[in-house]
């Protein structure tokens, strides 16, 4: 994989929006498994690109 455009990203910024993206996808699970569906996935990929860069930087 290679992103130059992710790896120039810092990574507690990629973790961030991977926290943001878990609390909103609890918060209208209920509401709307739809986008509860598309949100926690993204959410895990933005917190496994962020270890990614983590790891690769050091």
């Amino acid at each position: 994989m290679n992103f130059p455009s992710i790896k120039k990203i810092p990574p507690i910024y990629l973790y961030l929006i991977s926290i943001l993206s878990f609390v909103i996808s609890n918060l209208i699970k209920e509401k709307s498994p739809i986008i509860y569906g598309i949100l926690f996935p993204v959410g895990s990929i933005f917190f496994l690109l962020g270890l990614y860069n983590r790891i690769s930087n050091k």
